[in-house]
């Protein structure tokens, strides 16, 4: 068992880490500027409070804390929801805050989370990538602050691992488009629709290239990538996202109308195959997704009358 210190731990994604890394019989240490109520915390799981822009925060709450290993989620997390100068500042500090701290107190592994939107699709100049499925070694061209802010905390984690060999272990992660468990149930997204609505309507969808991850998934590559990073090469970086698109048709068909000029790059990506690969992640770390949107939409017993005919004629398009 190991003491993890997890940062924005209140947060979607951080909840349901914090949950997962609990249930696989971690200490977790939960930090964010604000606490949940005590009663909706994991057995076992301590929380802390504070800012972790605040000079010498993150270095007193890890003195006082003295975790096994730091995983950084804590940023803002919605592009353009607050001016860019800002949403740059906040998370670029943020990042190089908790891991130089954790650098200089010998936290000995220190992982942060990235962004899929670091490869620049999306960008209103227009974006093509050499190839799909998109991995690792797409080449990023982020353009907006919210990814370049995501590409620089991946480049922070790098720059320490060649500062400090093999002293410290360091790596980053790429998730895709999270989903958390009660979104499965008809809880709004990020972007304010139901999954089951996002299905339905692949234009919702389309902005992030159909990517999703369950949170639990991302909370279990969390806890596989622990385990492995004495045996991996020191400060990598990863995707993680389900096995297959958000999307009821396949994307070879479906990318076309909304990324102008990818018929010929998305003609591979057939069946259920997503745009974004984890082929990595399972060659090194042995780690697969567990969930997708088929599994967990039918098995929700919670699902209203609305839900249900979406999907219901998601699948009529499907099969048509």
């Amino acid at each position: 068992m190991s003491r993890i210190f997890v940062t924005g731990g209140s947060g979607r994604l951080g909840r349901s880490v914090v949950a997962g890394l609990a249930g696989a019989g971690h200490h977790v240490i939960s930090v964010d500027r604000d606490a949940i109520p005590a009663d909706q915390l994991p057995a076992g799981v301590v929380q802390e409070t504070g800012d972790l822009l605040a000079p010498g925060e993150a270095m007193r709450l890890l003195r006082e804390t003295r975790p096994d290993a730091v995983i950084h989620l804590a940023a803002i997390a919605v592009p353009f929801s607050a001016p860019e100068d800002v949403i740059l500042a906040t998370n670029t500090r943020l990042a190089y805050a908790v891991i130089s701290a954790a650098t200089e107190l010998g936290v000995r592994k220190i992982v942060t989370a990235s962004s899929p939107t670091v490869l620049g699709y999306g960008s209103p100049a227009g974006w093509l990538p050499d190839s799909f499925p998109l991995d690792e070694r797409t080449t990023p061209k982020p353009w907006n602050a919210y990814a370049l802010s995501k590409l620089i905390a991946e480049q922070t984690v790098q720059m320490f691992a060649a500062a400090q060999g093999e002293k410290i272990r360091y790596a980053a992660f790429r998730p895709c488009y999270v989903i958390s468990p009660e979104e499965w149930d008809g809880a709004p997204t990020q972007q304010g629709h139901t999954v089951a609505e996002r299905l339905a309507d692949p234009a919702l969808s389309a902005p992030a290239l159909f990517n999703y991850v369950d949170a639990r998934d991302v909370a279990d590559f969390l806890d596989v990538l622990l385990q492995k990073m004495d045996s991996i090469p020191n400060g990598e970086t990863f995707f993680v996202g389900a096995a297959d698109a958000l999307a009821t048709v396949p994307l070879a068909g479906l990318l076309p109308s909304f990324l102008p000029g990818s018929g010929a790059l998305a003609g591979g990506l057939t069946g259920t195959s997503p745009a974004f690969a984890v082929t990595k992640a399972r060659d090194l770390l042995g780690w697969e997704p567990k969930r997708n949107w088929r599994t967990e939409l039918k098995t929700s017993t919670t699902l209203n009358d609305e839900t249900t005919a979406l999907l219901v004629t998601a699948g009529s398009k499907e099969t048509s």
